[in-house]
């Protein structure tokens, strides 16, 4: 959520800041502002809503000129969005903007108004920053930088501009993700990589409670404590065309189309001589022979990659897993033991709720291992072993590639655990190897064989008010997925049930012509599910059945049938959810919503 950016160079510094910001629109925000050094003063120009809106703005109010300032899109916290709340915020010397949350901010504006009668403007925690600056500022950036850290409580970056330094801009990341980049003679700061790729490649990782100082078109650091750091310099391994949409109308349906590489990419390199071989990543059979337990956390999209990860793991492995969203984990007191592996994803690897359960799990005696698709994120740096997805940058809101490739994961660490514990023999290990390096192939398959078919059933979701999605065993799994895709694009509410849950309850809730979406890739529980989907379908339900390409399903069972290529029912849910990414998609182009900036979302949720 929030994106910061800022710049240091001999461009003109609007157009890079604002150029910057719009590769950070995929994180979400509500409203957007830059502070610009202008003839050695700082001008400031924000407003509610788009960059547009804000562009706009400067078009008939005149934008700053200059070439050092910092940027800012807003995801409000505190404070409903409009222009006031709108980040920059200002002291009288100091002006800041601000990713995260200041835990402490209604006592330190208490301290602030008590001891300096400071008038506040806005209602947001990040006006507190400015001002405290304000308040201990006596001439030297650093050391106010350092008074303030101490005094602050909570996750959060901010990138900090003196009116008394000019041409210089500051950035101090605690928890918040940050970056640093150094371009020849220019230096950037930004939330994330994409920002950054049309003018450099090469980026420092600024780490917890470490300052940056951009002057000079260079880059020096130092620590919590003031003293001078010296950092390693990081190379993007991916370009600006890799972020575009490259001929696509979306982002979401680019990356869509993208997964068959993806998966490929994620699991080529721990595949050796047709077996898993999860070493580089620090895990060995050794390791995993000895897991009593599995706990497997995760947010939104990743959770249900952990929920198919369970089932697998569970059925090959017979390892118990217990699968846990990451906000309620720690705070249910878990029963986490010596030999027990606790497995968190992320595609951020930035996930306030889930670095915190990395904190608790240090407590522990237990292994903890990160599945996440940014190098050098927190959680990737802090985790006993990493497993490294290969997505590339992924734009679009809602998941997708990133939900496929920690699928992907979740099935080799399925294979080698079950065959570690001698489970499965070296043979099933091979075929069921051989199956997933086939999925690509699948996935790119399945993509052209029902996309007609999902965009003209689209257009029979758009007036719903309400879907409901159904499943048995894997299919359930997947149906959470297909739901959440659904409710966070189209805005059409929409849930997820066991089928067999339905007659306790949620079957009151059907009625005529309501959409239910049932997937049925199961042969071992298909005779239950066409049951279920049969009784929604007495109730005046429209069934729309996914299924493989030979499944008999009664005619009067599915008004829609989507069908997709057979393969071992193990791994269907890499396919089958490519139906369900589609459905959401076209029925938000079809209702003409913002596909890859949905509204109140972000893509990295960093504050708890």
């Amino acid at each position: 959520m929030c994106g910061i950016v800022g710049y240091v160079g001999p461009r003109d510094c609007t157009d890079v800041l604002i150029s910057a910001l719009t590769k950070l629109e995929y994180r979400g925000y509500d409203s957007a502002g830059i502070a610009v050094f202008e003839n050695g003063k700082i001008e400031v120009a924000k407003s509610k809503g788009r960059l547009t809106d804000l562009v706009k703005k400067m078009e008939k109010e005149g934008k700053p000129n200059g070439h050092a300032g910092i940027g800012h899109t807003r995801w409000a916290t505190h404070g409903e969005p409009s222009d006031i709340n709108s980040h920059p915020h200002s002291g009288r010397r100091v002006t800041i903007v601000h990713n995260g949350i200041i835990e402490n901010y209604k006592e330190l504006k208490q301290f602030l108004i008590d001891n300096e009668r400071t008038e506040f403007l806005s209602d947001t925690d990040t006006e507190v920053v400015a001002q405290l600056l304000d308040f201990y500022y006596e001439g030297n950036p650093i050391r106010c930088i350092r008074r303030v850290l101490h005094e602050l409580r909570g996750s959060f970056a901010l990138g900090i501009v003196f009116a008394d330094r000019p041409e210089t801009v500051y950035a101090v990341r605690c928890e918040s993700p940050l970056i640093v980049g150094q371009g020849k003679g220019e230096a950037f700061i930004a939330s994330d990589v994409p920002a950054i790729l049309k003018y450099t490649k090469d980026y420092y990782l600024l780490e917890y409670g470490e300052i940056a100082v951009l002057k000079n078109g260079s880059v020096t650091f130092c620590d919590f404590h003031g003293r001078m750091v010296e950092k390693v310099l990081k190379t993007a391994d991916w370009d600006e065309d890799s972020a575009e949409k490259g001929g696509y109308p979306h982002y979401m349906i680019k990356e869509i189309h993208e997964q068959p590489t993806a998966v490929k990419t994620t699991i080529t390199p721990r595949i050796e001589n047709g077996m898993p071989n999860l070493s580089e990543c620090g895990i060995t059979p050794e390791t995993l022979r000895d897991i009593n337990n599995i706990f497997i956390v995760a947010c939104g999209t990743a959770m249900h990659a952990g929920m198919v990860g369970k089932y697998v793991i569970e059925k090959l492995a017979r390892t118990s897993v217990t699968v846990d969203i990451a906000s309620e984990f720690r705070y249910r007191d878990p029963l986490i033991g010596e030999n027990d592996l606790v497995i968190i994803i992320s595609q951020s690897g930035e996930t306030a709720d889930s670095k915190a359960v990395l904190n608790l799990v240090r407590e522990t005696k237990a292994k903890s291992l990160a599945v996440v698709n940014v190098k050098g994120s927190s959680i990737a740096r802090d985790a006993d072993m990493v497993i490294y997805t290969h997505a590339g940058p992924e734009i679009a809101v809602a998941s997708t590639k990133a939900y496929m490739v920690q699928l992907a994961v979740m099935y080799l660490l399925a294979f080698e655990i079950a065959y570690a514990k001698g489970k499965i023999d070296e043979k099933e290990c091979r075929e069921l190897i051989a199956g997933l390096q086939n999925i690509p192939e699948v996935i790119d398959k399945t993509i052209d064989a029902v996309v007609d078919e999902c965009q003209y059933i689209s257009t029979k979701l758009i007036t719903a008010d309400s879907l409901l999605y159904i499943g048995r065993g894997l299919d359930y799994a997947l149906s959470m997925e297909g739901s959440l895709k659904l409710k966070e694009i189209s805005y059409i509410h929409s849930e997820s049930y066991a089928a067999g849950e339905l007659k306790h309850g949620t079957i009151s809730l059907v009625e005529d012509g309501m959409p239910v979406i049932a997937v049925a890739t199961q042969n071992t529980l298909l005779e239950k599910t066409v049951s279920n989907i049969k009784e929604v379908k007495a109730r005046g339900a429209m069934t729309i059945v996914i299924c493989d390409e030979y499944t008999e399903i009664d005619e009067d069972a599915a008004d829609y049938l989507i069908r997709v290529p057979k393969i071992s029912e193990v791994l269907m849910p890499m396919v089958a959810t490519v139906p369900m990414q589609l459905l959401a998609y076209y029925t938000a182009v079809n209702k003409g919503n913002d596909v890859d900036k949905p509204r109140n979302l972000a893509k990295s949720v960093t504050v708890e």
